[in-house]
């Protein structure tokens, strides 16, 4: 096995050889910048490893590895555009750079060239990876449709809110894995529980994104620190803060989200509820439930104990990071 750090390596060099094409250049040059933005390239990694952990070759998961990325970034796109974002990864939005227009097809030509990405494989591994991708791409679609309708709700649950970012965002880290295993043939009890692994490892990725989007370090988080308040978005924040606060800081709190607000003063006022009632450190809790939650199922898997401490290892620095 290799370090996470020489997967990214390997990854990012298979990148910077995938031929795209050059005219038009409008269509493209968006596309060329956006997956050249950098980023943690954690979903492509967990594609490799999981293909390297059941077949020793990771080598022949890269164009899958590609295909999760190339998705990834074009769900980034529209989502910024979406969330009128102005950042992504410390650096202009597509939109920003170029237009609106510009970035809704860009987005959809990298759609096609996810799919496209397939054609390197034989039928059989083609069809059961364009099957998990074309349920995993609808499914993400729905997480972001529920996140957009959760804006104008005011009885948006705890429930409701895990199943939208299961959707929008876990689904992906558990195809990326199941993928990789798909790639390495290995048994549908092995791709299934794989894909659970990954996908309790993404809620918690999530959970942790939204508390570094309050209370992260701007230098380091890459994004608009403070966004998803911002936004007013009903994050495990938000709702945990809600069931915790006693009666003026939850209407406090409902007040600061109703409006469009977007100064300094509200970010602060809205984090010193999120501290003061105790949801800060429930979100925390949480992300590591989740983890836990994950590495269970690392036991189920018929790999030795050194692969699924790698894979523990890669969800540990997970919950622990700051970017």
């Amino acid at each position: 096995m290799l370090s996470i750090e020489k997967y990214q390596e390997e990854f990012v060099g298979f990148l910077g050889k995938y031929p795209t094409p050059k005219d038009p250049e409008t269509l493209y040059a968006p596309i060329q910048y956006i997956l050249n933005l950098g980023g943690k390239r954690l979903r492509p990694v967990l594609t490799l490893m999981a293909a390297h952990i059941f077949s020793n070759d990771y080598k022949k998961a890269l164009n899958a590895a590609l295909s999760v990325e190339v998705f990834h970034n074009f769900s980034l796109v529209h989502d910024d555009i979406m969330d009128d974002a102005p950042l992504r990864r410390g650096q202009q939005t597509v939109h920003e750079k170029w237009d609106v227009n510009t970035g809704i097809l860009s987005g959809d030509a990298m759609l096609i060239m996810a799919y496209q990405l397939f054609e390197n494989y034989n039928a059989q591994t083609f069809q059961a990876l364009a099957k998990l991708f074309s349920k995993t791409a609808l499914q993400v679609c729905e997480g972001q449709q529920y996140d957009v309708d959760f804006e104008n709700r005011n009885d948006v649950t705890i429930a409701e809110y895990l199943k939208m970012i299961e959707y929008k965002t876990a689904v992906l880290v558990g195809a990326a894995l199941k993928m990789g295993a798909i790639v390495a043939n290995t048994s549908e009890e092995d791709q299934n529980n794989i894909y659970e692994f990954g996908k309790n490892l993404g809620i918690a990725f999530q959970l942790q994104d939204d508390y570094l989007d309050a209370f992260g370090n701007p230098e380091t988080f890459g994004k608009q620190v403070g966004g998803d308040i911002i936004e007013n978005k009903k994050t495990y924040l938000y709702l945990k803060a809600l069931e915790f606060s006693n009666e003026n800081d939850r209407l406090k709190l409902k007040n600061l989200f109703s409006n469009s607000d977007a100064s300094e003063n509200k970010v602060e006022s809205v984090k010193q509820i999120f501290k003061a009632s105790g949801s800060a450190e429930a979100t925390k809790k949480a992300i590591e439930d989740y983890t836990k939650k994950a590495f269970l199922v690392l036991e189920t898997l018929h790999i030795s104990d050194d692969k699924k401490a790698l894979l523990k290892n890669f969800g540990n620095n997970l919950m622990n990071r700051t970017v």
